[in-house]
């Protein structure tokens, strides 16, 4: 690797370039999850079997999302690294913008390919969950929901191709500003379309699912006139004779992508079958389920983008050919995840019980109960967050090598052979109940955690070998 004639920042430096790049994508998270949540809410006031219907649904929305979003996210280290190259050679050259605009179009004829198959699935949600096991009137619920939230699929992951574009040209602030402005219309009409209002009957659970489908489509609207509209950005063209095939780079995506879609798979893939298993307990068990879930998966954003403020970091710093650099920038980004998620461990041990009442109506017969198991839910969920943010924020700076396919390997361990198993054993066989599950959870989550990082130590301890990390 010829590392020497470009260095990445001082420590200190890399800190503040980092926390630039992560602060607005972390917003950004924050801003799409709180649109999830807000449904929560909403649907939680309507009433306990909604808010579970919903719950289920979205678990299986997820789950069918993971292939076609893998790709969608590897869209992220192979421009970084393509802007990296860009930088060594001084910019003059344009060809690293055809890299940039190549990846781009790769990445989202990949998640189109990969998102015909889950949009079937979807469309046969209810047959899907009570085959699974779940009950009638919950999984025809889910259905109805799933049949609305589906058309969101596509668009949503437009807008993670963009996002990636956005962060490795250090511009996340368009995606921000979008987001945010897609939360501040999604409350106003995720509650008319749920409850109605202004004489119009409301749709119930089916109103949220069509919410949530409006919102990513008009983000994705925006953020493609955003970017046309920037003169810097403009110039990409990024949707430019996107009927044109590129197939070396379609093969690279989906070396990249697939992986990343089958670690996303498994993660999404235990916590939706938690969901599932948390139905045979009962409605109250899966609408606990969903507010310690929505809560742990609020916290959870920040370092999410930390991690792919990592990609773009790693991603440029490698492609530019310092590896040094490269590696600092990880471990700095490490740092950062793990300090945030050690305060929001102490505010969910803590704050567990306030925090579940906020999800419920108090004139609901049933709240009671779903807010004390949420709240033993909530303090597992604390007792793990250390663990998750190293994790996620380790995988974005393994995929800036583009490493993809050693994490996921380790996810399946980590979740399925370890985390999954110990969960259902302690909820069925060792009598824990609903709380076995989210124990086996955090099993798995500090495995799969350990791993990972000791994955990027070994790595950036060998700085000459960084570059090649992707085929190790």
């Amino acid at each position: 690797m010829q590392g020497t004639e470009m260095r990445g920042l001082g420590r200190w430096a890399e800190v503040r370039a980092t926390l630039a790049l992560a602060w607005p994508l972390a917003l950004t998270n924050l801003s799409q999850h709180a649109m999830a949540a807000t449904h929560a809410v909403i649907l939680g006031w309507y009433s306990t079997e909604a808010l579970a219907a919903g719950t289920l649904g979205a678990n299986l929305y997820w789950l069918m999302m993971a292939p076609g979003l893998g790709t969608a996210f590897a869209a992220a280290p192979v421009m970084a690294q393509a802007r990296g190259r860009g930088q060594r050679r001084g910019g003059a050259a344009r060809g690293w913008v055809r890299e940039m605009r190549r990846g781009a179009r790769s990445a989202l004829v990949a998640t189109l390919l990969l998102l015909a198959p889950s949009l079937a699935l979807l469309w046969q949600g209810e047959w899907l969950l009570r085959l699974l096991g779940q009950e009638p009137a919950l999984a025809a619920g889910a259905g109805t929901y799933l049949r609305a939230m589906m058309w969101g699929l596509i668009p949503f992951s437009g807008f993670i191709v963009l996002r990636g574009f956005l962060a490795a040209m250090d511009r996340p602030g368009p995606a921000l500003w979008v987001t945010g402005a897609a939360v501040a219309i999604n409350a106003p009409l995720a509650w008319l379309l749920v409850f109605g209002a202004f004489g119009l009957e409301g749709f119930g659970v089916v109103g949220a699912g069509l919410a949530s489908a409006l919102a990513d489509l008009l983000m994705l609207l925006a953020l493609l006139v955003l970017i046309a509209r920037d003169r810097r950005l403009r110039r990409f063209r990024l949707l430019g004779r996107f009927w044109r095939v590129d197939l070396p780079r379609l093969r690279e995506t989906f070396r990249i992508g697939l992986p990343i879609s089958g670690q996303m798979l498994l993660e999404i893939g235990v916590f939706s079958a938690t969901a599932i298993a948390m139905g045979l307990f009962g409605a109250v068990a899966v609408a606990a389920h969903a507010i310690a879930l929505q809560v742990s998966a609020l916290s959870f954003m920040v370092p999410m983008g930390i991690g792919q403020a990592a990609t773009a970091r790693v991603g440029v710093l490698a492609g530019r050919g310092d590896a040094t650099g490269a590696g600092q920038a990880g471990w700095v980004a490490i740092g950062l995840g793990a300090g945030f998620m050690l305060a929001m461990a102490l505010l969910l041990v803590l704050g567990a019980r306030p925090i579940a009442w906020a999800f419920l109506d108090v004139a609901d017969t049933e709240a009671a109960a779903v807010a004390a198991l949420a709240a033993w839910l909530l303090t597992i969920a604390g007792l793990f967050q250390l663990a998750d943010g190293v994790q996620v924020v380790a995988s974005g700076a393994l995929r800036g090598l583009k490493d993809t396919q050693v994490p996921m390997l380790l996810a399946a361990l980590g979740y399925w052979g370890i985390g999954m198993p110990v969960g259902v054993a302690l909820a069925v066989w060792g009598g824990v109940g609903p709380a076995g599950l989210w124990l086996g959870l955090a099993a798995g989550v500090l495995l799969v955690a350990g791993m990972l990082l000791l994955r990027w130590r070994r790595l950036a301890e060998v700085p000459q070998e960084l570059p090649s990390a992707a085929g190790a």
